[in-house]
């Protein structure tokens, strides 16, 4: 007799809500699942934070999250706390997790012209690990490193109702197109959770066209690697979303959180 599929409880862990941008992808591919999402606001943003603050702060939370849900499987839907805690959270937990790094390798072999952007927080491109893998994974492209210190906010902002002027956003993405030796940035690499959100406003504001690459689609084939099919289950209660600060999501967050998927 074929084993039965059970629906796996999996965790989706944020700085903020940068992750719904992967969570959508998640439950997408795992409609079945049962969903918590952790969003960190209470330490939001983590590029302010220094690197062994921010490991012992994610390290001490995972331990009381899991706990506390017992998940089957936790996504870290967050660049700056995979690139840097991922690997203690692997050593000091047996619960499976999916990091979310720079998507370099894909970007750099479907560019064109050999010209790629990674645009990230500032901790995210100062962080040897993404230097690493532009060293491994460049493939002959001229990749350029942008990183943004308002970005993050700006995409927290609009999902709190509070639009952010085109301008500011120009600011921010102008320094990742580049035009030399007769050659375009043809790709940017979204490294940074929350810019999916503003992705509609990069493509408008962008100088050129550009292919803007968004790691969500992939971490959702890799929770479904480790996950398995689908269960032929119920249909689950809608995800549900705690925030550390404890502070409750305003009218306006919460038709947002919606449209995610989230509550209801």
């Amino acid at each position: 007799m074929a084993a039965v599929a059970i629906a796996p409880t999996i965790l989706v862990f944020d700085s903020g809500l940068g992750g719904l941008t992967v969570f959508r992808e998640v439950l997408k591919a795992r409609p079945d699942a049962r969903y918590l999402y952790v969003a960190d606001d209470a330490f939001f943003p983590y590029g302010g934070h220094g690197e062994a603050e921010l490991v012992a702060r994610v390290v001490a939370l995972m331990g009381e999250l899991i706990e506390t849900h017992r998940p089957d499987l936790i996504v870290i839907a967050c660049n700056t706390a995979s690139t840097l805690v991922l690997p203690h959270l692997r050593a000091r937990f047996p619960v499976p997790f999916v990091g979310t790094v720079p998507a370099i390798k894909p970007a750099c072999a479907q560019s064109v012209t050999k010209r790629v952007t990674v645009l990230g927080t500032e901790a995210t491109v100062s962080r040897e690990y993404t230097r690493a893998l532009i060293r491994d994974f460049a493939n002959g492209a001229d990749v350029a490193l942008v990183g943004s210190a308002r970005l993050a906010a700006f995409a927290e902002a609009e999902l709190h109702g509070a639009p952010v002027d085109d301008h500011l956003i120009a600011q921010e993405i102008t320094s990742c197109f580049v035009d030399a030796d007769g050659r375009r940035t043809d790709t940017i690499v979204l490294a940074c959770t929350h810019y999916p959100l503003l992705l509609d406003r990069l493509a408008r504001l962008a100088p050129w066209p550009a292919a803007f690459i968004d790691p969500a689609p992939a971490i959702a084939r890799r929770v479904v690697d480790l996950t398995g099919a689908k269960a032929n289950v119920e249909a689950p209660a809608p995800a549900r979303i705690v925030f550390t600060s404890g502070r409750p999501p305003s009218a306006t967050l919460e038709t947002a959180l919606s449209r995610f998927g989230i509550g209801g």
